[in-house]
This record gives C-alpha cells, structure tokens and sequence, in this order.
C-alpha cells in the first residue's frame, strides 16, 4: 500500500536553505553593530590612584578591541595580575552607564621608603617590602638612617632596631595627615630624629610625644620660612623651643679684609692676622691680581720675554697684560655696570666661616596664644600680643 504524503511539509531545497541560512547570518551581524554601537564607551573615569595619570591607568588596563564595549571591558579588563606595574595591587573595571565605564584603581599603601643599593625601596605600615624603583616618589616619607640587612618582595624589611619601624610609621602618618613631608627624616646612630625642611632642620630628639612635637613645628615653621637654621623641638616641656638661625656673612675681600698684623702684633701690610691677634688667614687677591697670575703672556713676536709682550712663549696671541682699565672696560661691557676693584673681588673671594645666632619661641601658655609660640628676633621669650594673639 503506497505510504500517502498528506499533511507532510516537502523538503527545503538547497537554494532556500542558503536564503536562511543567509538571513540569519545578516541578523546576527545587525545585532552584534546594535550591541557594540549601543554599548560603545564614550567615558571611561579613573578612580583611586595618586601615582599615575587617566591615560597612563587607561593604557595599562584596556589593552583589547573589547574595551570599546561597556559590557565585555568590566568582564575582560579587571584584574590582579599587576607584577609589572608599580604601587598597585589591582585594577577593577566597573559600568556606569551604557557609555561609561570607571577603572577603581586599587594602590599598595606605602608609608615610607628607604635607600637600599642604587633603588628606593617601598614599605607598608607593618614593615613589608611593596615597592622598588629607581626614582623617588616626593609624596612618601624618606627616611635616612634606617639599616636593613636585606630584603624580599612582599616581606618584611630585616631592619636594625626593635623600635625604629614603629618610629617610621607614626611619623608618616602624622607628615600625611597634616601634608608636611619633610625633604627626608634623618636617624642619627642612637635614632634621636631630625627632619629636613630645605634649609631648616627640625630637631625632634626621640620618640616621645611625637604628635605634639609635630602641632608645634607646623604652627612654627611657616613663621621661619626662608630662613636658615635649626629648630629645637627635643622636649614639649621646655617654656621655649629656640631656633638657631645661620647669618650669612659679608664675602672677605681685598678691600674689607682686616689682616696684616704679624703674629707679634706688628703691621706687615701682609701678615695674617688682625690687630687683636686673631688669625684671619692671607689677603685675598684682587680681581687684577689673578688676571695677571692666569695671564700667560709677555713675550713678542720674535719670541723674546718682554715681560709686556702679548704673545705666550708658543708664540700664540694672547692680548695684552690685563689692568685694572681693562678690567673695568670688559665689566662694563657685560652689562653689570660696576667697573670697580672691589666687586670683581667680591666675585672671587673666599667666605668666612657661618655664625649662629639663637632665637626663641615661648610656650603659648598664655590664654591669648595659639598654643605654640611665636618667632623672637633676639633671645628673649616672646610675652604674647592680644591682636594676634601669641
């Protein structure tokens, strides 16, 4: 009996199969256009670092053809596979809307770094070795004094002293805190502390009160700026913290040295010493005078030693002897305007020895200070001033 064919739907043939087989492949590729055009990144925000820049983090995280999509870049782009890079544990890369993504930066928190060899190294408040690199970063605390006897990647640093690391780490948290990094923080061999700010030096002495030592420097030091010296902050219970500022002194010259007294007193014209007694070293030399000397002249051109020739004894031209008119002419061809002896000597002679002169902050315990005293000229301690209240 011949099998009926009724209801049954005929095969497709091969042409229809590749119309279909065409129309999705055409719809596919319309949705996967809608989809990357739809989910494009316009925005990408960058959160959580303070060591590199947007488009430094932007060029170390989304390094794909996918990071153009706001979907696939959080689930292909975040990572902790973060080796090669310095100060960061992590990279996480989130949506914010279809258009923006934000990469949250995670970073290693250092609080203070070290000299070690020829690289600075990087450590975290329990002492571990996060970081090593070539330059210096200016935002965390240097500390100089601190000996290691080695050190591991991820370990803790093998540093001599039992208490210098919490040292370290009280004092970085304090410096960021209040944003006053000193230049470095020096240890000396006893570990008393002094720290560095350009030409001051603050003395802190040990570690013993550290929090109001520091509230007192960072309401002094503002009060000392462009100054040179060093502040002592090496108790809170003194009625006075003194600040021995270093007076430049008057270049010695031809003109202003005081010399020429022999060691028996007698005047010399040369001798080295003052008529007090005090030894004040050879005059110094004027500015013609070391013309002459680095003049290497005073022959003539038939090679004879004139003593005012002005050829060398090569027998090559070198102007003549130098005099003070010369001198004067060549200074007011520069432009300085001095034409004088005695400030060419200023330019070549030698410096005498800094003096020291103290001053003094009271103890602000007066119930118009601010708590912390205020800069003195002389020795004396400052007594308070109602309208400003030191």
């Amino acid at each position: 009996m011949r099998e009926s064919n009724y209801g049954k739907r005929p095969p497709m043939s091969k042409r229809t199969k590749k119309m279909l087989a065409g129309m999705i492949g055409a719809g596919v590729m319309v949705a996967v256009i809608v989809f990357f055009s739809y989910y494009k990144v316009d925005t990408v925000e960058v959160r959580g670092t303070s060591h590199y820049t947007d488009e430094e983090v932007k060029n170390m995280v989304l390094r794909g053809p996918m990071a153009s999509n706001s979907v696939l870049a959080p689930l292909l782009y975040s990572t902790t596979n973060t080796e090669d890079i310095a100060y960061v544990d992590a990279f996480k890369v989130t949506q914010l809307n279809r258009n923006t993504i934000c990469i949250s930066v995670k970073e290693k928190k250092t609080v203070g770094c070290i000299r070690y060899l020829d690289s600075y190294i990087y450590f975290d408040r329990n002492g571990i070795f996060v970081e090593g690199s070539q330059n210096r970063d200016e935002t965390v605390p240097y500390f100089d004094g601190i000996q290691v006897n080695s050190i591991v990647m991820d370990e803790k640093l093998d540093i001599k002293g039992d208490t210098v690391l919490n040292t370290a780490v009280a004092l970085s948290t304090i410096f960021q805190k209040n944003d006053m990094i000193p230049d470095h923080i020096q240890f000396d061999s006893s570990y008393s502390i002094s720290l560095i700010y350009g030409d001051i030096t603050v003395q802190l002495g040990k570690d013993a009160d550290l929090e109001e030592k520091m509230n007192r420097v960072i309401a002094i030091l503002p009060k000392i700026q462009g100054k040179k010296g060093i502040l002592h902050m090496e108790s809170v219970a003194t009625e006075s913290n003194t600040f021995e500022e270093e007076l430049e002194q008057e270049e010695v010259t031809a003109e202003n040295w005081n010399g020429g007294y022999d060691e028996d007193g007698n005047y010399t014209g040369d001798g080295e010493y003052d008529e007090d007694g005090n030894y004040v070293g050879a005059k110094p030399k004027t500015a013609l005078e070391k013309a002459i000397e680095n003049w290497n002249g005073g022959y003539d051109e038939e090679g004879d030693y004139t003593g005012a020739g002005e050829y060398d004894e090569s027998g090559n031209y070198v102007g003549p002897k130098p005099t003070q008119e010369s001198l004067d002419a060549a200074s007011d061809e520069s432009g300085d305007g001095s034409g004088d002896e005695s400030s060419a000597d200023d330019q070549s002679s030698d410096i005498s020895e800094d003096e020291e002169s103290d001053s003094s902050y009271d103890d602000g315990n007066s119930d118009d200070s601010d708590g912390y005293g205020d800069y003195t000229e002389d020795n004396s301690d400052y007594q308070g001033d109602d309208s400003e209240g030191y």
